[in-house]
């Protein structure tokens, strides 16, 4: 009995340990509402941003669903991106195929990844397969596609039916092969058989090399194949640190518990906003209002195992929702933060003490309750970060003797001697030493 545990936990690594593109260790995720971010709301306006936001450190853009919007219990006027009416089109508010081409063509043209929101779990209430192949779907009381959860603008596709699964790989396939995408972001990646993807990943990484897979999800089968997953949990305890309600200390159970829960490489995406959070739930201008966003925002560009997501107009920023179902373009011009997160997102890029396979090391340097403190490494490179995650001042003492020195101050740009004399830190400050 103990060969067979011992065989089938080999076993349950050697298929969970995925080798990630080796391009997103010390990457990061950018993601684009494109209905949103311009005037125009098309791929074209949104083009001419690429040399801003290369120059402010994106590397990977993640552009939300794509495809034409349902027209069948449509919400709004102009609908939700995830009530997809067709897998192989463009929808035509954002322009043709012909102009996504030409834009991946122009990110990649300035050394740029491209992923594309993917929506496998349900389609919109006219999808052609509707009509098409009825038995595609999952069926209600009265025979009709069933509508999932409380989303009536979309229908719950059946993963029990091979033709389904094999035409919506198909359908995935279609973009690697016409539009060159270098990986799919998943929606509700987390109620699709483990099964399928299973079937599904590996054919898309026949495909290209070093293809990425971003999953909407925690749950630990989606480790398994995978390339990164969603840490919900430790996202909503920084919720509940900026609020008040819980000590700093509070990361380091979601941490041990999410690091018990994935295999040891798994990247987790981590952010301090995204849409859903943005249109629905106050992100970050409620959840993480003014100066209490930095000290958060850090902590997702530097934590261990982690790639960092800046959601659009985090930059600028915008304070306030962007509607779901409806044209309401964010106006850019101050780029208060901009310089801010090019400091970071540089940082990462550069040093690889913050790849995601770096070391962590959890330091001590005052009051836990506030103060929160780790050491990032790898190979000759080190990170030294101190968050204060209170609305108070603290006093930070640094006792560890590997820490001595004159480290580089990452955002005063300065060298700066590192004693053990105390030091105080200002109400939701920061500090990031590079060695």
């Amino acid at each position: 009995m103990r060969h067979l545990i011992s065989f089938s936990l080999s076993l349950f690594l050697s298929i969970s340990l995925i080798a990630q593109p080796s391009w997103i260790k010390q990457g990061n995720i950018y993601e684009v509402n494109v209905r949103q971010y311009t005037k125009e709301g098309t791929f074209k306006a949104f083009g001419k941003s690429l040399d801003r936001l290369k120059s402010m450190g994106v590397q990977t853009l993640w552009f939300m669903p794509l495809n034409p919007i349902s027209k069948v219990d449509r919400k709004g006027s102009m609908g939700s991106y995830y009530a997809v009416a067709d897998y192989k089109d463009v929808n035509p508010e954002f322009g043709t195929l012909k102009d996504f081409q030409e834009l991946v063509k122009a990110i990649h043209a300035k050394g740029m990844k491209v992923l594309i929101d993917w929506v496998p779990n349900h389609t919109g209430a006219d999808h052609s397969w509707i009509r098409r192949h009825p038995d595609f779907y999952v069926k209600d009381s009265t025979g009709k596609p069933a509508i999932p959860y409380n989303w009536d603008d979309t229908r719950q596709l059946d993963f029990s039916n091979p033709v389904m699964e094999d035409s919506m790989i198909t359908a995935m396939k279609y973009w690697v092969t016409n539009a060159d995408i270098d990986g799919f972001r998943v929606d509700v990646a987390w109620n699709v058989p483990e099964s399928f993807w299973n079937k599904c990943i590996p054919q898309l990484r026949k495909m290209k090399k070093e293809f990425f897979m971003l999953a909407e999800g925690d749950k630990p089968y989606l480790a398994k194949t995978f390339d990164a997953v969603y840490p919900w949990t430790m996202f909503h305890q920084m919720e509940k640190i900026a609020a008040g309600q819980r000590p700093a200390f509070a990361l380091d159970s979601i941490k041990a518990a999410n690091d018990s829960l994935y295999p040891k490489n798994t990247i987790q995406m981590y952010f301090t906003s995204n849409h859903d959070e943005n249109s629905w739930n106050k992100a970050d201008y409620g959840t993480f209002p003014g100066a209490v966003h930095a000290p958060f925002a850090v902590f997702t560009q530097t934590m261990a195992n982690g790639v960092p997501l800046v959601y659009s107009g985090q930059e600028e920023p915008v304070l306030r929702p962007l509607a779901f179902f409806e044209k309401d373009p964010i106006e850019f011009g101050k780029y208060g933060r901009e310089k801010f997160y090019k400091t970071l997102l540089d940082l990462r890029k550069n040093n690889p003490a913050l790849a995601s396979d770096a070391s962590f090391r959890k330091v001590v340097v005052g009051d836990t309750t506030a103060l929160y403190a780790y050491v990032r490494e790898k190979g000759d490179k080190k990170i030294f970060v101190v968050l204060n995650l209170s609305n108070k001042e603290q006093t930070v003492e640094v006792h560890d003797i590997f820490l001595m020195g004159n480290p580089y101050n990452v955002f005063a740009g300065t060298r700066e001697k590192l004693v053990t004399a105390p030091w105080k830190i200002e109400p939701w400050g920061y500090v990031v030493h590079e060695y």
